[in-house]
């Protein structure tokens, strides 16, 4: 029902890619066409198979040969192999190269010499031949490295019982890190893996579980894997680079790049390719060869229209006219870029509508279409689709796509011609085309010496850069922390300099002639009470207490030590003054003491009331203190007004009181 395919015996055909990928019924050009590839192959010959190899024989089973790499295998791989079989394959590679061959799997029946089935491989140019190999006589190393661009690989059977047949890839010596199309990621131990994947393990027997967006279970097969996330593509092979890290609790399966993956539980470790320029690109406009305006049953308009076709729009999708088989989905990205892959999606879980396959060409002007014909460049690539309406399909472009417009062209589809499209691309440089794999200088193989699964060499991709920048943010560090202390012994040597240039004390044994502003008397701040000059007037309450208290003696036994004196010794005792550099250093081993205060009028402690005289016997003026006459206002009698400031015979008495001369 409005189905249409390459496999209903239709004829595809590319007019201008203005309209992608037409198709129309053609017999008579048909045959043709067959007629002259016929005559082609007839005329070559063995020069037809010159650039990546053969295979001849009816015990051939998945093969897949290109001049970089390839993969073969026996019929019915890894079934048992069937009786009375022979294949032949003739690999070759590039002049100035060298063949490396990898032992994936070699199952044959034992027998003795391996007379019964056996895998043998010559080298015709050096005249040399590795084998035969069966399971009683398998490959000492599981990589082999010839001395040869041409090797000849020979598979015979007979009848036999049990046995999986064989497995091989091969590559040139320029990617000794070639691995088995069975090496799984469980076979690693480091955290960082770079291998080199063989054209042709897409369709090897093996499983995988998860998806690009979330990692792989590590179980899963690696090139296998890589295929599926759009790392590599099948018919060519390539570099790969993954991190194995922590497992989730559930990988999600996805169709992708032509294979399902499995729904996956729990595993330890996971596997993340590592694949730049991935990103969402941004659409700035859609555009289609039509559109559908439906009206359900009740009558309700519903428009399909080419902006509905953003695959993070909500609803329904784009779908193109009825009766319009050759409809397309332009896609405008506003500027050139480098589109690296196309994710595809169906109308919606409400509508049973999606596309099955479809066809894509470019364009930088718009005007100017160029199908997309993938890393075989032979003829048009025809992409798979979608198997249902709400599920997520992604393909990818490699090599890469370089343009600012996108056309898809459904080839296939389910009840109507519907579907939701996103690119992923990142941008490219302005003017220049994706430069071709070029590969790396050969280097010398070593020759493994165990039978164990062959590991990749393992290598960071951006170790040398975070080790790098790792460096960098160490050496900033130190050398900010060290500017940090070198300011801060500044600044303390700063505060500390004007402390010793502004000391009040004697320097170097000198005293100070020039007064500091800082330390003199004049520019410290006055207290918070009036200074009182001696002698003052006494209080009214001070004149009413009879006496004062006395100070504690304490009685010094003869045995006891004298305890140190706070007065500054005589300089005939061995006083030296010592360097003083501020008012809180002590520097030496002496005490630095006190100056005495400035001669100022002294008074003795009373100690008790004087006695009485006896009568007639006049005291003795040394022992009479004449205190300063007291203000009138502080009298209690009110000043010389008063009652009694003449009269009052105790007011002399009063005032004078005898004190001890000084010790």
């Amino acid at each position: 029902m409005g189905e249409a395919g390459p496999g209903s015996g239709s004829q595809w055909e590319q007019r201008g890619g203005a309209a992608g990928c037409r198709w129309r019924r053609s017999g008579r050009r048909r045959m043709a066409l067959a007629m002259a590839l016929l005559r082609r192959c007839l005329l070559l010959g063995p020069l037809g198979l010159r650039a990546a190899g053969g295979q001849h024989g009816d015990g051939c089973g998945h093969t897949l040969l290109t001049p970089q790499s390839g993969t073969l295998s026996s019929r019915n791989y890894p079934g048992t192999y069937p009786n009375h079989t022979t294949c032949r394959w003739r690999l070759r590679t590039p002049p100035g190269t060298f063949l490396l061959l990898t032992f994936g799997d070699v199952d044959l029946e034992p027998s003795e010499h391996c007379a019964s089935s056996s895998l043998l491989l010559t080298d015709p140019q050096a005249g040399i031949s590795y084998g035969p190999y069966c399971r009683n006589a398998v490959p000492a190393t599981p990589l082999l490295v010839t001395n040869s661009s041409t090797v000849t690989v020979l598979f015979n059977s007979t009848s036999h019982r049990s046995g999986r047949g064989l497995l091989l890839s091969y590559a040139t010596t320029q990617h000794p890190d070639l691995v088995s199309c069975l090496v799984r990621g469980t076979h690693y131990t480091q955290e960082h893996i770079s291998v080199y994947c063989p054209a042709g393990c897409k369709d090897i027997d093996g499983d995988i579980w998860g998806n690009p967006s979330q990692g792989y279970r590590d179980t899963s097969v690696l090139c296998k894997a890589a295929v599926h996330a759009g790392v590599i593509a099948d018919e060519q092979g390539g570099q790969v680079t993954l991190a194995r890290e922590k497992g989730i609790t559930l990988y999600e399966s996805a169709f992708a790049n032509g294979l399902h993956s499995k729904r996956g539980s729990l595993s330890e470790k996971r596997l993340l390719f590592h694949k730049a320029c991935a990103d969402v690109l941004e659409v700035a406009a859609f555009n289609a060869s039509s559109w559908w305006h439906e009206v359900d049953a009740l009558g309700q308009d519903r428009a399909w229209g080419a902006q509905r076709a953003a695959l993070s729009t909500t609803g329904h999708s784009w779908a193109a006219g009825p009766g319009s088989d050759a409809a397309w989905l332009e896609l405008d990205l506003g500027m050139r870029r480098n589109i690296t892959g196309i994710i595809t999606k169906g109308s919606s879980e409400q509508h049973d509508y999606y596309v099955k396959s479809y066809c894509v060409s470019s364009s930088r002007d718009g005007k100017n279409w160029r199908p997309y014909r993938g890393s075989s460049g032979q003829e048009d690539k025809v992409f798979e689709g979608n198997t249902d309406s709400h599920g997520e399909v992604s393909n990818a472009f490699i090599p890469p796509i370089v343009g600012r417009y996108v056309r898809v062209t459904p080839q296939s589809w389910h009840q109507h011609m519907a579907m939701k499209v996103a690119l992923l691309g990142c941008q490219s440089a302005r003017g220049r085309a994706p430069r071709p794999y070029a590969p790396s200088v050969p280097r010398e193989v070593p020759v493994p010496t165990s039978h164990a699964p062959i590991p990749g060499v393992a290598l960071d991709p951006e170790k040398a850069g975070s080790t790098l920048l790792l460096l960098l943010l160490l050496i900033g560090g130190f050398v900010l922390l060290s500017s940090s202390l070198l300011v801060l012994a500044f600044l303390c040597r700063r505060k500390r300099k004007p402390a010793a240039e502004l000391s009040c004390g004697i320097m170097k044994g000198h005293p100070k002639l020039d007064p500091s502003p800082v330390c003199s008397l004049q520019t410290l701040p006055p207290p918070g009470s009036t200074l009182a000059s001696f002698p003052t007037a006494p209080a009214p309450e001070d004149l009413m207490s009879p006496e004062y208290a006395e100070p504690d003696l304490v009685q010094l036994s003869p045995s006891s030590q004298p305890a140190p004196s706070t007065f500054k010794p005589p300089l005939d005792e061995g006083y030296a003054l010592p360097l003083v550099l501020s008012h809180y250093d002590t520097p030496g081993r002496h005490h630095e003491y006190a100056e005495p205060l400035p001669p100022e009028p002294e008074y003795a402690t009373p100690f008790t009331e004087p006695e009485p005289a006896a009568a007639g016997v006049p005291m003795s003026p040394s022992l009479r203190y004449h205190t300063p006459a007291p203000r009138p206002a502080e009298l209690p009698w009110g000043g010389p007004g008063g009652v009694g400031w003449g009269d009052s015979p105790g007011v002399e008495a009063m005032l004078s009181h005898v004190y001890h001369e000084a010790l």
